[in-house]
């Protein structure tokens, strides 16, 4: 059962809007219960001066932070961003009366509907099937990593001259701080609930055998992939009964978290087995196939959406998957291979739709 409730003090023209939402999602199926220990969907209303969390109890717990302003701001990331992450939510919905809603994602993505016919349709349509989704970052750590692996290899050192390579073309966004802006006892509970400690963006892979592959880490400088178990890791399988990635590491390293889209990867290696490399940027380029919802990053979905548009292409090793308002996933023979076919052709802005 998909129970919601609503948390906070919304103004009251937000609060006139939450009601209209709020009948859309019982008619879509969904229950209020504002009682619900583990909601699927939480609509919490902040204002600017007083962004309050909502502190969920389970990673399954889908946050929508709501908000209402009098008129959008021109540069949308740069004003908005950081409510979305003081507010511990997935999503940022900022309402504007009879202008309507804007979008902020956790992974910069931002895009509006406005209030017209339909409007809280298509707002629901927004939201449902990233609140439906399920996340997969949950990792199990076993240090059974070949001693001769523990320094790395000829791979990962390709990937250190990639990502070098990417910070050339200014593909690597900076770090962002999200220490600077969350206090300390809510940088923690994000720290246990979704295993990390900084927000980066963009991620590559290797393959290293037949089930094994080699991965960037989450939240580290892509631009200095050195340290094995810290900057990068091996992932060796996926555990579907425990929805957790498996990772070989060396004995006495505190291990970082693999990127969350790692699963993704997981599952285009496991179908391709002439796939060598992946590559995942925050870039466009025109006139390629598209995820049709921006799932978030780490969710089974999103993994599902961009392997299926990887099995429809002419050549799935050489293939260039949008991710809708959010970036490309790009395969190929080896990172250097990539590297070469998309050198020059990449548009900076994603288009947000």
């Amino acid at each position: 059962m998909n129970e919601f409730l609503f948390h906070g003090k919304p103004t009251p023209k937000l609060k006139a809007f939450l009601e209209k939402l709020k009948e859309a999602l019982i008619k879509h199926g969904f229950v209020f219960n504002p009682n619900s220990k583990t909601p699927k969907l939480v609509l919490n209303a902040i204002t600017p001066e007083n962004p309050t969390p909502y502190r969920r109890h389970a990673q399954a717990t889908f946050v929508v932070t709501t908000m209402e302003l009098s008129s959008f701001p021109e540069n949308p990331i740069h004003s908005l961003y950081h409510y979305l992450v003081r507010a511990l939510s997935n999503m940022l919905l900022v309402y504007v009366p009879n202008k309507g809603a804007k979008f902020i994602t956790l992974e910069l993505g931002h895009y509006d509907e406005p209030e017209a016919d339909g409007f809280f349709q298509r707002v629901l349509n927004r939201i449902i099937p990233l609140a439906s989704s399920r996340l997969i970052i949950k990792n199990i750590f076993e240090t059974d990593l070949e001693p001769e692996l523990w320094n790395g290899d000829e791979l990962t050192q390709s990937m250190y001259q990639v990502g070098k390579k990417l910070k050339e073309w200014d593909l690597l966004p900076a770090l962002f701080p999200i220490e600077d802006i969350l206090p300390p006892k809510d940088l923690e509970h994000v720290k246990k609930l979704y295993g990390i400690g900084g927000l980066s963006y963009g991620n590559l892979s290797v393959r290293k055998d037949e089930k094994r592959f080699w991965m960037s880490a989450s939240g580290v400088d892509k631009a200095n992939l050195k340290e094995i178990g810290r900057d990068i890791l091996m992932v060796k399988n996926y555990d579907s009964n425990r929805e957790a990635i498996i990772l070989s590491v060396p004995p006495n390293v505190e291990p970082r978290r693999v990127s969350v889209d790692a699963i993704e990867h997981w599952m285009i290696y496991r179908e391709h087995s002439n796939i060598g490399a992946i590559l995942h940027v925050h870039a466009w380029m025109d006139g390629i196939p598209a995820t049709t919802f921006n799932y978030p990053c780490g969710t089974y979905e999103l993994a599902q959406a961009v392997t299926e548009k990887i099995r429809e292409a002419t050549d799935p090793c050489k293939s260039i998957v949008g991710l809708k308002n959010h970036g490309l996933t790009i395969t190929g023979q080896s990172l250097t291979e990539i590297m070469e076919r998309i050198e020059g052709k990449l548009i900076r802005t994603v288009p947000m739709t």
